[in-house]
């Protein structure tokens, strides 16, 4: 039996997103930061829910901020996440 895998900021872009607190910024920065977590997600799309109600965000058009459980905060840019959430497991991530 495998143990489950801790969430890092290392992993997090193979990891499951939803549940996860999120601040959302346009890269063009024309409109305002949103904040909330995440409740879905798709191939290109990412759901996010807030006490203002619930918006779809491109991933190719925003960086996403994420606050991991033990309290730290990772900025990921949308383009990393592209494709299927259980896809990106079978990515291969190069490190430069």
């Amino acid at each position: 039996m495998q143990l489950p895998v801790e969430l890092t900021a290392k992993n997090v872009t193979r990891h499951e997103l939803l549940g996860l607190k999120v601040d959302v910024e346009w890269k063009h920065g024309k409109q305002p930061k949103f904040s909330g977590i995440v409740v879905g997600e798709t191939k290109n799309m990412l759901d996010v829910q807030s006490p203002k109600g619930k918006r779809l965000f491109p991933k190719t058009a925003c960086m996403f901020s994420f606050k991991l459980p033990d309290g730290s905060c990772v900025k990921v840019d949308g383009t990393v996440l592209l494709g299927r959430p259980e896809d990106r497991l079978k990515k291969v991530v190069r490190k430069w």
